[in-house]
């Protein structure tokens, strides 16, 4: 693979920098010698370490440097070097996961989820919407989550019914079927809303999730009385156009919502705080 700088390097790591990541997030030593018998700069290493080790510590480097490098490329404000850099990333992780692609077969790569210039529309729509009339704008952000679905491939389904300024609808994502909730308020989203949607998943089957989507995002004494160890997660408005300007996967950021839920019972962590 290649990490922006070139032969040897990775990412902006320094020496130090590089053997801390390892051992703080995978508990790895990547100064053993059982990673430089191939050489000792940190590409090498990299590569002996992703050859070394089992296919899901293999899979986790890689989600975690691609995340680094998709900030590092936001950061610098450059465009990505490497041609077919999405695809070629999603074909070594379908391997890592054990869906191997035949050689005359062509693996559907989910580059539209990496196209810049359509994110940056989206994030720039998600702005314009609230300079809009409130009769209207509850229909376009209808329409923008609808779009922002269908771009990361998360299966959305109708219908997404337009009750004044709340949309409703489903989606599927990492085999998943999340009930979603949407709604765009002057204030924040309290208690009440959040109880509609926790409602309407105490009807369906055990293994539904729940999704709210608040523009405005939500208070504090809201989410305090909702509780915890609830089957929703939220998202702000401000969650989605980060996830945008910072060229986010949809699927990681409801991962890790998910897991700090499953960790602390909340409900609500801004995005900021989680990458």
């Amino acid at each position: 693979m290649d990490f922006i700088r070139g032969s040897g390097y990775v990412l902006d790591f320094s020496d130090s920098t590089f053997s801390s990541f390892f051992a703080q997030e995978f508990n790895i030593d990547i100064d053993d010698k059982l990673y430089s018998d191939g050489g000792t700069s940190k590409g090498k290493r990299l590569r002996r370490c992703l050859e070394l080790v089992d296919n899901k510590t293999a899979r986790k480097i890689l989600e975690s440097l691609w995340e680094l490098r998709l900030d590092h490329l936001l950061a610098v404000g450059g465009e990505d070097p490497v041609s077919n850099s999405q695809q070629r990333y999603n074909s070594i992780i379908l391997r890592l996961s054990g869906v191997m692609a035949q050689s005359n077969v062509e693996i559907e790569p989910s580059v539209p989820a990496y196209d810049f210039s359509i994110m940056n529309g989206l994030r720039d729509e998600l702005l314009d919407l609230n300079k809009m009339p409130p009769h209207s704008r509850g229909y376009a952000f209808e329409k923008f989550l609808k779009r922002l679905f269908e771009f990361y491939n998360l299966k959305p389904r109708e219908p997404f019914r337009n009750v004044g300024e709340q949309i409703d609808g489903s989606f599927e994502l990492n085999g998943h079927v999340y009930l979603l909730e949407a709604k765009w308020n002057s204030q924040l989203t309290g208690q009440a809303d959040l109880l509609v949607l926790e409602g309407k998943l105490s009807s369906k089957a055990v293994w539904a999730r729940g999704l709210f989507v608040s523009y405005t995002g939500f208070s504090e004494d809201g989410l305090r009385a909702f509780g915890s160890g609830r089957r929703s997660i939220c998202v702000s408005g401000e969650d989605i156009w980060t996830m945008l300007d910072r060229r986010l996967p949809f699927d990681q950021v409801i991962d890790r919502k998910q897991r700090k839920a499953a960790e602390t019972g909340a409900t609500y962590i801004r995005l900021n705080d989680l990458f």
